[in-house]
């Protein structure tokens, strides 16, 4: 078990000073199965009213306005978590055992439906089925098809946009690590295995010694259904594991991105965001 303290600042500069603006933060995380959150709270500049709710996907929001006029806005969210390992579950069902699962509960349905960012390209869709067909297990299959995406693309920050969709990201072979859960995402729910986008932290180095403070980033990885949730991160081609700091999941980006909203103004805005990472235990 490793106790990590993330702090996560972000926020937005206004070409011209901003009357207004309307958001919603999903930046804090929560306690499941395999990480304790000891602390986590969200400093609001300019100082607004908020409102904390978990929404459909059961990630933490909050959402807050500014109603003061504004050239800059930021959020600075500190947590302080214990994360362990991951159990891997029971994934020694059959194809048939998870197709008749998966079609028992919404959770399920709803992670086998492509959305405008997962869909996949055609030969995302025949490199899956090819996998698929030669793996005993959904398992097995899941965990080859996320290997052969993640080998596949090469990770290149500022290659793509939020709005980049995986057959996009597969055409270049590049992306971040939202980009290649999009495409692993399309690829699997292609085959028929329920699956579902992951946000939160990993912590870069795994021999970091305790007190030291590294530069991180927002982090991205997936799980699938073959019979129990398994964690995976196709950009690392490792599983979910201690230096996973766990955030909130949903079909796609679009579901648990950071920051979203609106505001009032006539110029453009800025984005800034730094993240920096200390192992404590």
């Amino acid at each position: 078990m490793k106790r990590m303290r993330v702090r996560h600042v972000t926020g937005f500069r206004y070409e011209v000073e901003a009357s207004a603006s309307y958001n919603e933060a999903r930046m804090l995380p929560a306690s499941v199965e395999g990480q304790v959150v000891l602390s986590a709270h969200l400093d609001i500049t300019p100082s607004a009213s908020q409102y904390a709710y978990n929404d459909y996907w059961g990630t933490r929001v909050t959402a807050f306005e500014v109603l003061s006029p504004h050239r800059e806005m930021t959020l600075a969210a500190s947590s302080l978590v214990e994360v362990s390992d991951r159990p891997a579950g029971d994934c020694e069902g059959t194809w048939d055992e998870m197709t008749a699962r998966a079609q028992t509960a919404v959770q399920y349905v709803e992670q086998l439906r492509q959305s405008s960012l997962t869909a996949p390209a055609e030969e995302v869709r025949q490199l899956a089925a090819d996998l698929a067909a030669g793996a005993d297990t959904p398992c097995a299959a899941a965990e080859a098809i996320c290997r052969a995406i993640g080998e596949a693309m090469e990770y290149v920050p500022g290659a793509t946009t939020v709005n980049t969709t995986a057959a996009d990201a597969w055409a270049a072979r590049r992306g971040v690590c939202q980009d290649i859960v999009h495409v692993s995402l399309g690829a699997l729910r292609s085959v028929g295995i329920p699956a579902r986008y992951v946000s939160g932290y990993l912590h870069p180095d795994p021999d970091a010694p305790v007190g030291q403070t590294v530069l991180g980033e927002s982090h991205a990885w997936l799980e699938w259904f073959c019979g129990a949730w398994r964690g995976w991160d196709p950009t690392n081609l490792i599983p979910i594991g201690d230096r996973h700091v766990y955030i909130g999941r949903g079909r796609d980006y679009d579901d648990i991105a950071p920051i979203r909203g609106v505001y009032a103004g006539a110029g453009a805005a800025e984005t800034f965001v730094r993240v920096e990472i200390t192992r404590e235990s």
